[in-house]
């Protein structure tokens, strides 16, 4: 039985939840379930930005909240990269991990609180299991990504969901340095 894309992307909410909470508590645990929160964040990211920001986006009226949702993603791709960098074991792991905590709850928050009732209200639910079916064949293509994985190609559709034009002649370096510039302002 197929789900919908909405839940599809709440089960991953509450997953990422579950293991910042195992991060925080397991400091243990931390050097094999860093791999496991980069490779699942890094999935989920991608599949929303080719799979569920294009259709949010123009089928669901969300096209603002898809463009500062794509902003979020590039944050949390800096984020996630700055943790996986980080020894689990330094002090400065609970700082950095607090960040990616933050940054990616208020994003879950804003995404369950806009973007997705949005979608429940303007797509049917034929239009929602079929996304759910992209959004999941997306994920796993990803599962086994990094956030420095991300190719050009998926660097100009995170491009077109923020709504930056005038990107489709640089090279992968500077697409991302521009994607990354217009998240932080």
């Amino acid at each position: 039985m197929s789900a919908d894309v909405v839940d599809l992307i709440m089960q991953d909410h509450r997953e990422v939840e579950r293991l910042f909470d195992e991060l925080k508590d397991n400091p243990e645990k931390r050097k094999g379930l860093v791999p496991v929160l980069t490779t699942l964040l890094s999935a989920h990211s991608r599949a929303e930005e080719s799979a569920v920001y294009p259709v949010a986006a123009a089928e669901a009226d969300e096209a603002d909240d898809v463009a500062h949702s794509q902003e979020e993603h590039v944050e949390a791709d800096q984020l996630l990269a700055k943790l996986a960098a980080t020894d689990p074991d330094s002090a400065d792991f609970e700082k950095v991990l607090q960040n990616l905590v933050d940054a990616v709850t208020h994003h879950v928050e804003e995404e369950e609180t806009k973007v997705l009732p949005g979608m429940r209200a303007n797509l049917s639910q034929e239009r929602l299991l079929e996304l759910g079916e992209d959004f999941a064949a997306s994920r796993k293509e990803h599962l086994g990504d990094q956030p420095d994985d991300i190719t050009r190609d998926e660097l100009l559709q995170q491009a077109r969901n923020a709504d930056v034009s005038g990107v489709s002649s640089l090279g992968k370096e500077e697409l991302k340095k521009k994607l990354q510039q217009e998240a932080g302002e």
